[in-house]
């Protein structure tokens, strides 16, 4: 069996927010940007994965999501506790050097994990934690 990561999904609520943090502060590219009945999805990944992708959708798309669970949602959202994603990088430390003159909202600054991990954790835009893990 071959079974590989093609796309995950992160929610958000600012399309430009959004936009500008995935590409231009994390230097992934766009693959898609899709507009339909005022929400906007967005495909984005780092250049040289091509075959993996985070699709960043909106947390009313979902026709199946009461406005009870929409409200939970953006509230868990708001505190950064909805979702999340980890991310690796080769140098950690020049990474996160990088993203803290991006005026990026840092959660936690490179650290040596007692699991045995090196990594930083910070927020983007819609308030989802990311873990970078420094990597060989």
């Amino acid at each position: 069996m071959n079974i590989t990561i093609h796309q995950a999904f992160l929610p958000h609520d600012d399309h430009e927010a959004s936009l500008t943090f995935y590409r231009d502060v994390l230097g992934f590219e766009v693959r898609n940007d899709v507009e339909y009945n005022g929400m906007h999805w967005l495909t984005v990944g780092p250049p040289n994965q091509p075959e993996t992708s985070i699709v960043l959708s909106p947390p009313a798309a979902d026709p199946g999501v009461t406005d009870d669970e929409r409200r939970v949602i953006s509230e868990m959202m708001a505190k950064g506790t909805f979702a999340g994603i980890n991310l690796a990088t080769p140098n950690l430390t020049e990474t996160f050097d990088r993203l803290q003159a991006g005026d990026v909202d840092i959660v936690q600054e490179p650290t040596e994990q007692p699991w045995g991990v090196r990594d930083a954790a910070i927020r983007d835009p819609a308030g989802n934690m990311i873990r970078i893990f420094e990597v060989g």
